[in-house]
């Protein structure tokens, strides 16, 4: 097909033109690059050399294979819906946006899976099947608009991982381009038990640095008989931390346990779904509990006592699927709903021991205390996966550095009690030096050299999920002196 008008003598850009079929499935004005200075992480913002619309992996191959030969450093994007900054680009690199590629191919009932391209967006899948009894398991807040290639970059999670695992525990199989072009199969038709090495372990939550997924085999789930939803409110957040670990012990696996303080409260009410949560509630917790419908009524009764031993305020089963869907609604647009009471917020991602719950959350109010910026918590407490949203207003100077430092500061207090700094959120360019909070230079040295045998050139998502170089870099050139004098 001929190139329409190219409004540009960048050979590069005219190049890339051709290899999508014409100018309307590329982008490289100022203009048209505005929407993709970054993702769902908007603090640090750089623009692309141009952002190009592959149709299908043969596209996807040809453009990989000609930034590689011409040096051209590229990155994919999905929906942008990101919260670590893995999708902006850093070294005026062009973006390859796999939003075209949305198609679900198969769909095998008999063997419970499923065939994606990357650009479907994961609640569509569960959308497309669940007339027939199934659904597909990760969750994330995002699931009505992020793809399901995203999910596979980040290896999302979702309120019910706590039951059903995160994304790498629902994939099967993946069609892979390599930085060099080549394209790879890995357990083609969902066939896990293959020898050798875990390379979908690997490429799962790898965020988009050692190769860009163009075809997704993925589990589906036979939906559960019966679902039941529980509210409970605690006048102390340590009371409702208690009784998340009282859950848990008492041998109870519930498919989401979730928690919101206070001022999260404050926000999803003063926001699109509100449902009466009391503003003085110092904590609100909803439970969910799914299977075989003779079960559900036993565990709902285990959890209303648990909650009353712990002195909660209210507790009560949602009567219906309407009201449970809408205290659904209501938490999982929590973070949006920070828009509400602030004008920027900074959202943050680590996860600790349940039974650290009580002490990181008074040290996350310290550091809220100490910065001066109010901190909201949302979090999937049955997992000890928290979410501090650090609120700031970005026009008045030197509060975005403030909310950096306090954010920096919340993932500390999770390492320090053993946890680590990103649940499934990523690592992108966030929290790249926090990744020395858990790693040592040796540790992140091993990580980037298995970057290196994907990626030689690093023109693939340079500059991502590892810190910048320094003693790190100076420990690894000791390394490969040793190998070369050995």
């Amino acid at each position: 097909m001929a190139v329409k008008k190219i409004k540009t003598k960048d050979k590069h850009i005219k190049n890339l033109a051709t290899i999508v079929g014409d100018a309307s499935s590329i982008l490289y004005q100022k203009v048209d690059l505005l929407a993709y200075e970054c993702d769902g992480f908007t603090v640090y913002k750089h623009s692309p050399k141009a952002v190009v619309f592959p149709k299908n992996t043969n596209e996807v191959s040809a453009l990989v294979k000609y930034c590689s030969d011409n040096q051209l450093p590229f990155l994919a994007r999905g929906a942008g819906t990101g919260l670590s900054g893995g999708a902006i680009p850093l070294n005026n690199e062009v973006i390859i946006s796999l939003v075209k590629m949305k198609k679900l191919l198969n769909v095998d009932l008999e063997n419970r899976l499923a065939v994606v391209q990357p650009g479907y967006v994961n609640l569509k899948l569960t959308n497309s099947i669940s007339d027939k009894g199934y659904y597909y398991a990760p969750d994330p807040s995002s699931q009505s608009c992020c793809t399901i290639g995203g999910n596979v970059a980040e290896n999302a999670g979702g309120a019910h991982c706590l039951k059903y695992g995160v994304t790498t525990n629902h994939i099967l199989g993946l069609e892979v381009v390599l930085p060099n072009g080549d394209i790879i199969e890995l357990s083609e038709n969902g066939i896990l038990d293959v020898p050798g090495y875990d390379l979908l372990g690997l490429l799962t939550g790898s965020e988009g640095t050692l190769g860009i997924v163009t075809k997704i085999t993925v589990r589906i789930l036979k939906s559960p008989e019966s679902k039941q939803t529980v509210l409970a409110y605690f006048d102390r957040v340590d009371d409702g931390s208690q009784a998340v670990s009282d859950i848990i012990s008492a041998g109870i696996v519930p498919a989401a346990l979730e928690m919101m303080d206070k001022t999260a409260i404050e926000a999803v009410e003063s926001a699109a779904f509100p449902v009466g949560h009391p503003r003085d509630i110092a904590a609100v917790l909803l439970i969910e509990v799914d299977g075989i419908a003779a079960g559900i009524d036993e565990q709902i009764n285990q959890i209303l006592e648990v909650c009353k031993k712990r002195n909660v305020r209210e507790v009560r089963e949602a009567k219906d699927e309407q009201e449970r869907a809408s205290w659904w609604a209501n938490r999982k647009t929590g973070f949006g709903a920070m828009g509400a009471i602030s004008p920027d917020y900074l959202v943050q991602d680590g996860v600790i021991p349940r039974s650290k719950l009580p002490e990181v959350l008074k040290r996350i109010e310290q550091i809220s205390q100490e910065s001066g910026l109010r901190i909201a918590n949302i979090f999937h407490a049955g997992d000890g996966n928290l979410h501090p949203l650090v609120l700031f207003d970005a026009r008045i100077p030197g509060e975005t550095d403030k909310a950096i430092l306090a954010g920096s500061a919340c993932l500390q207090a999770c390492a320090d009690v053993g946890g680590t700094i990103t649940g499934e959120h990523g690592v992108g360019i966030e929290k790249r030096e926090e990744m020395r909070f858990v790693f040592n230079d040796e540790e992140i040295i091993a990580q980037t050299n298995i970057r290196e045998v994907f990626n030689p050139k690093n023109l693939l998502n340079a500059g991502k999920l590892f810190p910048t170089p320094g003693r790190c870099g100076e420990i690894k050139q000791v390394m490969k002196e040793a190998t070369t004098v050995s």
